[in-house]
């Protein structure tokens, strides 16, 4: 299935019910840009992106760093969350409150109340990277949704089943698009497919994803 652009033409903010408990939220993340955008740098000087290396030793296709209690981290020793930037050996830069409130108003659009998330995950993609399928099976209580940012330029984001060769849907995501999921879709397979080239105009040819969970 393919949620093509025509399907997604309708007014901003509003959400489109893709799943049982998969929600796409348009422009959500635009009412406070500014803010979540400045925030966003400070975050990234004090942590910067790195590309870390898989439990196979491979190294990812997206840099990435986290802000939070917790951040998420992957080496040879395998996937998990540390309070420890590995990069940095300090602890993860504070989450702003600019980026908690998009997460809480975000979960509770979608169905999702008390959401109080303690990672935010920061995936830095340049022109040709991609996430493979993956589920986000890390966290302590999977009642907890995922609640995912995009800023930057489009990307298709992908959402599967609960096995790698189920079906997947095609989902066109651009700035300010947020997608939510959890309950019986909380382990869903999903990815992102390679970003093609294109330029944004205060990120520049770069898709930044925020991505919230309550980890611990």
């Amino acid at each position: 299935m393919d949620v093509t652009s025509q399907d997604l033409f309708f007014e901003p903010a509003q959400k489109l019910q893709l799943a049982d408990s998969l929600f796409l939220l348009k422009a959500f993340a635009l009412e406070n840009e500014n803010m979540l955008l400045n925030d966003l740098q400070d975050i990234l000087k004090l942590a910067p992106p790195t590309r870390m290396m898989t439990k196979m030793g491979f190294q990812m296709s997206a840099a990435m760093t986290n802000c939070g209690a917790l951040g998420w981290v992957s080496d040879r020793s395998g996937y998990r969350y540390d309070a420890i930037n590995p990069a940095t050996k300090m602890p993860w830069p504070a989450m702003p409150q600019s980026f908690l409130t998009l997460a809480e108003n975000a979960a509770n659009a979608a169905g999702f109340q008390h959401f109080l998330p303690d990672a935010c995950l920061i995936n830095q993609y340049k022109v040709g990277a991609s996430m493979g399928l993956h589920q986000d099976k890390n966290e302590l209580d999977f009642s907890q949704p995922i609640v995912s940012v995009s800023l930057g330029i489009a990307a298709t984001f992908i959402f599967g089943g609960l096995k790698r060769t189920d079906k997947t849907m095609k989902i066109p995501v651009v700035h300010g698009d947020v997608v939510v999921w959890g309950g019986a879709d909380r382990l869903k397979y999903h990815g992102i497919l390679p970003l093609k080239p294109a330029h944004h105009p205060k990120l520049g040819a770069c898709r930044i994803n925020l991505t919230f969970r309550q980890a611990g």
